[in-house]
């Protein structure tokens, strides 16, 4: 299921190039077009910043992609991936919805391993993590370098890997630098290194090691629950047994 394109209000449509006209000794003048963006730094750049969803073309000029773009957090031109708040989308799905991307930008969303991996291929990203818990404490985690299979023929034989690296702290800890190396996992497609399915035990989708320390993928459970390292988890700040509110992960070029 592919991120859905009927979106309202600020989505970017890039102009299209004028008409051609006659100069005086009959060549082609033509006006220049507006570049289509890559990511959210392009749009940025275009005089767009205002936070909302735009259309990025990370594949080229044919195939547009609905994303949200975070012009104002820490300097902003942040493109984000994965977006969680209230539970309204299930993330408990297969490899193909993660491979291309389901939920819509301006809700609950998954921009699509695929296109991660397009935009970490073509520019130098950072990550940034952000996370509220349901008492409205946040936190966030930031990593200087972020790619997924940079250096694969095939990114999807490759399992979409995860790389990060340079973590720097803003209260949440370290969750992710233990996943760095790893295919992607779901439950249709066990890629991890535990002798069990890490995604059907932790009830999501994840670049799971043995099995995880970040689960951001996981249930919406609301909170404290009982069952272990199956909701929405970032160990390093609440544990296995507390599932997150709100969570964002979104890029920005480094």
């Amino acid at each position: 299921m592919k991120v859905l394109l009927t979106l309202p209000l600020l989505l970017l449509c890039t102009p299209p190039c004028a008409p051609q006209i006659s100069g005086i000794r009959g060549d082609a003048l033509e006006k220049p077009c507006l570049p289509q963006p890559l990511d959210c730094d392009d749009v940025y750049a275009q005089g767009y910043q205002v936070d909302g969803v735009y259309l990025i073309y990370p594949s080229g000029p044919s195939v547009p992609v609905p994303v949200f773009c975070d012009m104002t957090t820490a300097g902003g031109k942040w493109t984000v991936f994965q977006k969680r708040f209230n539970g309204s989308v299930s993330f408990f799905r297969g490899w193909n919805d993660y491979k291309l991307g389901f939920g819509r930008a301006d809700g609950e969303y998954w921009l699509g391993l695929q296109n991660l991996h397009l935009l970490t291929l073509k520019q130098k990203y950072e990550l940034r993590v952000d996370l509220e818990d349901f008492e409205n404490n946040t936190a966030s985690a930031k990593y200087a370098e972020f790619s997924i299979s940079p250096n694969a023929v095939s990114a999807e034989e490759d399992g979409y890997t995860l790389y990060v690296a340079g973590f720097e702290d803003g209260g949440a800890g370290d969750s992710l630098s233990y996943h760095s190396g790893q295919k992607f996992s779901t439950f249709d497609r066990d890629q991890d290194l535990f002798v069990q399915n890490c995604a059907a035990l932790s009830s999501g989708a994840f670049w799971f090691r043995s099995c995880h320390f970040a689960n951001l993928n996981g249930f919406y459970l609301g909170g404290s629950h009982l069952s272990y390292a199956n909701g929405i988890n970032w160990a390093q700040w609440k544990g296995f047994y507390y599932s997150l509110k709100r969570t964002e992960m979104k890029i920005r070029r480094a």
